[in-house]
């Protein structure tokens, strides 16, 4: 029996939701980094969870979208929302979900005042700057720059 959209729950973040989060980010990437989420899911649990919801469907959570409120970054003054990560579990896809953890954030940071909602996406992400088309970003103004740290450290050497 296919899930309908009403029965997909959006809720705050939770510390609980961590290994989903970690199986989700896994199934999305291929790469198994719990570390890297627990960090980012303890951070926006200190700042403000109510911005970062989740998705359940049968009390499984199966999509997550964290956002943060910020302001007098990069020059720009206004009270900017910032979509960083989120995802949804491929066996999930094409139900909405994604669409309906945005719109939560929305009604969120229009809470907070913003006005302006802001992400980044890698060029080559052809099917995820799709779906933030399709819920109304735009491109911006604004250009993403990057450089490699000349001063990095070389790599360490063994000593044999």
């Amino acid at each position: 029996m296919a899930s309908t959209a009403q029965e997909i729950r959006i809720r705050p973040l939770s510390e609980l939701d961590i290994s989903r989060v970690v199986a989700i980010d896994e199934r999305l990437t291929g790469v198994y980094r719990p570390e890297v989420w627990e960090r980012r899911v303890g951070y926006y649990l200190r700042r403000d969870p109510d911005s970062c919801p989740v998705a359940e469907i049968g009390g499984t959570v199966v999509g997550f979208m964290f956002s943060d409120v910020r302001g007098g970054e990069f020059g720009l003054e206004e009270t900017t929302g910032w979509i960083e990560r989120f995802g949804v579990d491929p066996d999930f896809q094409g139900r909405s979900i994604g669409r309906r953890l945005f719109e939560a954030v929305q009604a969120q940071m229009a809470g907070h005042g913003v006005k302006m909602i802001r992400t980044l996406v890698d060029k080559k992400d052809s099917d995820l700057a799709s779906f933030l088309r399709a819920v109304g970003f735009e491109n911006a103004a604004l250009q993403a720059l990057e450089m490699k740290n000349p001063a990095e450290p070389p790599p360490e050497r063994s000593s044999k």
